[in-house]
């Protein structure tokens, strides 16, 4: 089997609640989604997706996505999907980092290498635990009482996991406002819930301290990303008493070793498009495995594509270190697929079909923005 063509569409995913709200006062009011089609020379066709946040959340996010991809596209062209090391390794001898772009593609080979022998993502990644993957919410900063509604919606639809996002400057309130988020997020707290509070790397170690110290004591809940370097978060791990998980600083393979080797936390949030692909997030979660930390397995936001993905990786994580899946379909307002996965009884599973289970909305699509094909 080889690449015939690869497709690429881009379409622009506006986000369901209005605006969505970081730590620094970064705010997104929509998302530009690249998608991307494998068609193998015996007409097997693969999809993939990566939906970054803007230019300000990590580096070479955004519009770069398209650019890395007019790179590294025309150096598969006759290669065999189905052996993702090997286009991995084809893709970083094309162009260095940019994981966002290598996203779709990684996760369009295993669709593709799924379908061609009749198996789902899951059963090609390790296998599924056969357990329902509790769901996590996405709480974007706001005020105290909007975050405490916003968390009971998404209580009754199903959700047992809430990402509060935290990080305002002093002249927004900060550590003392932030505070009063988290305390307001988990004031109707339910058993069996899991709380992240999440800063995208908007903190300091001063700043997190006050945050902190300013909690009601008893909350249970854990940090995730607070600061940006690895100083500052080494500097905060010391002094605090909170369970910390990496995010933004956990991109590369060699971070997660990094992580380990240093003890800087307990756990990892495991973005698909933030690793490069289903290939390296296979990697993270077994380096994970072997050091006993935990792992949220989510995205930066996306549509069915990228939930899918998410999915069919959760599915594989033992269930005493899964902590919680993103469904990114909740955050934006177009659905660009059909996906049979719905929120039942605490948790969703992916569906038992080939690839990653994802019929995609041709006509929504349109035609391609740039094809390459031998």
């Amino acid at each position: 089997m080889k690449i015939k063509k690869i497709d690429l569409f881009e379409l622009h995913l506006p986000y369901s609640g209005g605006e969505y709200g970081l730590s620094g006062g970064r705010i997104f009011t929509g998302f530009d989604s690249i998608i991307v089609r494998l068609t193998a020379d015996d007409g097997t066709e693969g999809w993939g997706e990566s939906t970054p946040f803007g230019p300000n959340y990590i580096a070479a996010h955004a519009r770069g996505a398209r650019a890395g991809i007019e790179e590294i596209a025309p150096h598969l062209i006759g290669r065999d999907p189905r052996e993702g090391d090997r286009i991995n390794d084809a893709m970083d001898n094309a162009l260095l980092d940019h994981n966002h772009a290598k996203t779709a593609i990684d996760v369009a080979c295993w669709d593709l290498f799924g379908k061609s022998v009749g198996l789902p993502v899951y059963t090609l990644l390790g296998g599924t635990t056969g357990k329902r993957l509790p769901t996590i919410s996405s709480i974007y900063a706001g005020t105290p009482e909007d975050m405490r509604a916003r968390v009971a919606k998404h209580r009754a639809t199903g959700y047992m996991g809430h990402s509060v996002k935290v990080g305002a400057l002093d002249s927004e309130g900060g550590p003392a406002l932030d505070a009063e988020r988290i305390a307001a997020a988990m004031a109707d707290r339910q058993p069996g819930e899991y709380y992240l509070v999440d800063a995208n790397g908007g903190l300091i170690p001063e700043t997190a301290l006050r945050m902190l110290r300013a909690l009601p004591k008893g909350l249970d809940f854990v940090l995730e990303a607070p600061c940006a370097t690895w100083r500052e978060t080494i500097s905060l791990r010391q002094r605090c008493n909170v369970p910390i998980i990496l995010d933004e600083l956990a991109q590369e393979d060699g971070d997660i070793a990094k992580l380990v080797a240093l003890d800087v936390a307990d756990g990892i949030g495991l973005k698909i498009s933030k690793a490069g692909g289903l290939t390296h997030a296979r990697r993270h979660r077994d380096l994970c495995r072997a050091a006993g930390l935990t792992i949220s397995v989510q995205d930066t936001v996306g549509s069915v594509l990228s939930a899918a993905s998410i999915f069919h990786m959760g599915a594989t994580v033992p269930e005493r270190m899964l902590r919680c899946v993103l469904d990114p379909r909740d955050m934006v307002t177009v659905e660009t697929g059909s996906f049979d996965a719905p929120i039942e009884n605490g948790g969703v599973m992916p569906p038992n079909k080939p690839g990653l289970g994802v019929t995609m909305n041709l006509d929504l699509l349109g035609a391609p923005e740039t094809s390459w094909e031998e």
